[in-house]
Parts: structure tokens; C-alpha cells; sequence
């Protein structure tokens, strides 16, 4: 055998490896996000706010706790306090647009503009799938002046409401970027 027959062997060898690897990551990580809409979604039939719901279930891969992604997500429930404006599995989607692509840096106005154009992006597809971002829209509530007291979560509650299914889309939109992100790193 050869020197050159040798390399060539070695190099389709660990060209099959890596393949093989790369591969097997993709499901890996493809099976880890369906896990985490279905956990986003779980989250809210335990009663946790649609924003709440879709922070925690990503929130360790940026080294959130439990109890930090839930208050910093509490007040977009409903709406943003019930007030049925930006949805607030949208709202979540949101607070994960930041915590991945947000920029810490006053002047850094490049940074900046991939944030926003990120949040954009997610925001129209969430538009395009349900119609809009509004909670009240989505909800089909006119607008009245509501109590800020949460529904009771009963079974007709989530019989009506679309909530659930809303909280998975987002979770999915966002699962969706960061594997296209991860793809092209």
C-alpha cells in the first residue's frame, strides 16, 4: 500500500465520522427543541402565563434559573398584565430573541439591527400562522376593561382558548431559528 492509498483511506474514514456526527447533532438537537415546545406548552396547562411558558422552557440554555426566567417573563401574561395587547407567548419568543442575539453595548448599532431585524422576522411568522400579535385579536375579545385577576384555569378555559396551541407556535418559531442558526454556524 501506498502513503497517498493510506491518506485517502483515513480521510473518507473520518469524512464518514464527521458526516455521521454532524448528522446525528442535527437530530440530536432537533429532538431536544420539539422537547422544548412540547415543555412550553405542558408549562402552560400547569398554569404558568403564556410569556412565562415560553421563556422557561429555553431558559437554561442561557443559564437562567427557573425562578429568574419566571419573574422576568410574569408581567406578559395576557397581554402584558391582561391589558390583551402583544401576545404574550410572542412577548417570550421576545425575551429569548434577546437573550440570544441582544446586545449589551450602547453604541453598537450593527448588533443592534440584527436584534431587531431577528425580532421582526420571528414576529411575521408568528403574524403570518395566527393572523396577528395581538392578544385581543387572537383571542377575538373586543376591547372592554378588564380585570387584571387572572381566568381560573378550568377545563372550558382551555376548551376555548387558543393559548396552548399559540404558546407552542411560538416556542416553535423561536426552536426553529436557533437551528437554523446552529445549521449555518
Amino acid at each position: 500500500m501506498t502513503l497517498l492509498f493510506i491518506i485517502r483511506k483515513f480521510y473518507i474514514f473520518v469524512s464518514a465520522k464527521l458526516l455521521l456526527k454532524n448528522s446525528s447533532t442535527k437530530k440530536n438537537r432537533l429532538e431536544m427543541y420539539e422537547d422544548r415546545v412540547e415543555k412550553a406548552q405542558k408549562l402552560f396547562t400547569e398554569g404558568y402565563n403564556c410569556a412565562q411558558s415560553v421563556t422557561l422552557a429555553f431558559a437554561d440554555l442561557y443559564g437562567l434559573s427557573e425562578e429568574e426566567a419566571l419573574k422576568i417573563s410574569a408581567s406578559f401574561g395576557g397581554g402584558m398584565g391582561r391589558m390583551r395587547l402583544t401576545c404574550g407567548a410572542v412577548s417570550g419568543m421576545m425575551i429569548l430573541v434577546g437573550l440570544e442575539t441582544g446586545s449589551v453595548h450602547p453604541k453598537a448599532r450593527e448588533e443592534k439591527a440584527y436584534n431587531y431585524s431577528v425580532a421582526r422576522m420571528l414576529a411575521e411568522k408568528f403574524k403570518e400562522t395566527n393572523g396577528s400579535i395581538i392578544c385581543g385579536e387572537l383571542l377575538g375579545l373586543k376591547p372592554q376593561n378588564e380585570s387584571s385577576m387572572p381566568s381560573e384555569r378550568t377545563s372550558e378555559y382551555y376548551r376555548k382558548r387558543p393559548c396552548r396551541d399559540l404558546v407552542g407556535c411560538a416556542a416553535k418559531i423561536f426552536a426553529d431559528f436557533l437551528e437554523t442558526k446552529k445549521s449555518e454556524e
